[in-house]
């Protein structure tokens, strides 16, 4: 197996006798990212930190670069991670804070002053990290997780407490870490982020795999794919003409036609053949949380009453 893979092979793992993970198996490869998705509970964080050596599993193998993490020599050397939960003393200063890993692993003291640049937190390198927003800390883990210049990243929910522009530069700089050939695992609930930034997606449930796809092949999988809007001044002759030829035809607040069944250049044909003018025509690409919702739907461990209260 590649040093820049990423292997989960029948990985389980109980807590309590609840069965968190459930003979897990996936790969992920470098020159891509790579979205973990899954519904709360699904077991998301237990598999990364299973790959951190942070959980023992019950059974199976969590793999970095071929190697149960507890054997890397220098860890942060060979991977960075960035889990939800930020734990530093709040008395340290960011550079103390990355001062210190550096140390550990042998890296040198030049590197903390360029990962504090590449995050935007140089000058906060002597604030302490006890008067740190959310988003400062989340950009320090990010620090950290650079530091040794791995060729595997983790994030998880690497987008918590950002603003929209930290949001952008979080994306831009795993897409360019993948640009690189690393390999960067990322798990977010923010399904439209992730449509922007993931290559491939591994998508799990109740512990189990539901999908090891690319993005796109996964917004294929929905129903609700395939649908094409249609804008005519001829509406009603047109959606007798589209039924005809095959269509399924509703149509939407505004008045135009959603049309299934039948791709663009087929519609086009029809209303040429039935002279009918055309003011849109307009795939639909399903969105990856309509997908998402579909594909996950009976994997759902914790779900609202949509009824809402009752007086």
């Amino acid at each position: 197996m590649s040093a820049g893979t990423l292997e989960a092979k029948g990985l389980s793992k109980s807590y309590g006798g609840r069965l968190a993970v459930d003979e897990l198996s996936f790969t992920v490869h470098g020159g891509r990212v790579t979205g973990f998705l899954g519904p709360n509970g699904a077991g998301k964080s237990t598999t990364m930190r299973m790959f951190l050596g942070l959980d023992r599993p019950g059974a199976g193998s969590a793999l970095v670069g071929g190697r149960p993490f507890g054997e890397l020599r220098r860890p942060l050397r060979e991977v960075g991670a960035v889990l939800e939960a930020q734990a530093v003393h709040a008395g340290r200063t960011a550079y103390g804070h990355l001062l210190n890993l550096a140390y550990s692993n042998a890296i040198r003291r030049r590197r903390v002053e360029e990962v504090l640049e590449t995050v935007g937190l140089a000058g906060a390198a002597r604030q302490r990290v006890g008067g740190f927003s959310l988003g400062m800390r989340q950009r320090l883990g990010i620090a950290a997780a650079l530091l040794g210049d791995p060729q595997i990243l983790l994030f998880d929910e690497p987008v918590n407490g950002l603003d929209p522009e930290g949001v952008r530069w979080i994306r831009n700089l795993m897409k360019g870490l993948a640009a690189e050939g690393r390999t960067v695992f990322v798990s977010s609930h923010l399904l439209s982020e992730m449509e922007l930034t993931a290559d491939h997606l591994i998508v799990i449930g109740r512990g189990r795999l539901i999908a090891d796809t690319g993005v796109r092949a996964f917004l294929s999988r929905s129903t609700d794919s395939g649908t094409v809007r249609v804008r005519s001044p001829q509406a009603i002759r047109l959606a007798a003409h589209l039924r005809r030829a095959g269509g399924r035809v509703t149509a939407d607040d505004e008045g135009a036609l959603l049309v299934s069944g039948l791709d663009s250049a087929r519609i086009a044909t029809v209303a040429a053949e039935c002279g009918v003018l055309l003011h849109e025509l307009a795939a639909q690409q399903t969105s990856l949380e309509t997908a998402f919702m579909e594909l996950t739907g009976g994997s759902v461990e914790y779900r609202a009453d949509r009824r809402g209260p009752t007086a």
